[in-house]
C-alpha cells in the first residue's frame, strides 16, 4: 500500500547559505553557489512546497553585483516555472509581506513562481 501524501505539506529547511563567501578567492568562489544550487536542485526533484531558507543566505550584508547575479540566475532556474503552488497563505498578507503589492510573489499573476521561496533572518 502506497502512502498518500496528498495532505501533507512538503518543506526543504535550508540555513546559512552564506552566497559569495570568500568570493575573491580563485579556488573557493563558487562552493557557496554549488551548495545553493544543491539546495534548490532538490527541492525541485522532491517537488517540495516551498522552500524555507532561515539564516544567511548572504555572507555580506551588501552582497557584490556578482553575488546579486548569480544567486538570480539560480533562483530564476528553479523557481520560475509553470507548476502549480499547492498552499494558499490565509493570514493577512498585507501585514505579512508588507510591499506595495500586498501578497506573496507566487500570487502575482505577471510571475510563474512554481517554487515559492521564503526567507526567515
Amino acid at each position: 500500500m502506497e502512502d498518500d501524501y496528498s495532505n501533507t505539506l512538503r518543506i526543504l529547511i535550508a540555513t546559512d547559505c552564506h552566497l559569495g563567501f570568500v568570493e575573491k578567492d580563485e579556488v573557493r568562489r563558487h562552493d557557496s553557489f554549488y551548495a545553493f544550487e544543491e539546495i534548490c536542485s532538490i527541492a525541485d526533484q522532491r517537488q517540495v512546497d516551498f522552500l524555507l531558507l532561515g539564516g544567511d543566505l548572504f555572507h555580506e550584508n551588501k552582497p557584490s553585483r556578482t553575488t546579486l547575479v548569480k544567486t538570480v540566475e539560480i533562483l530564476r532556474k528553479y523557481c520560475l516555472n509553470d507548476r502549480p503552488v499547492q498552499f494558499q497563505v490565509i493570514s493577512d498578507q498585507t501585514v505579512n509581506f508588507p510591499n506595495m503589492f500586498g501578497h506573496v510573489n507566487y500570487e502575482d499573476p505577471h510571475f510563474n513562481v512554481g517554487l515559492p521561496v521564503f526567507t526567515i533572518h
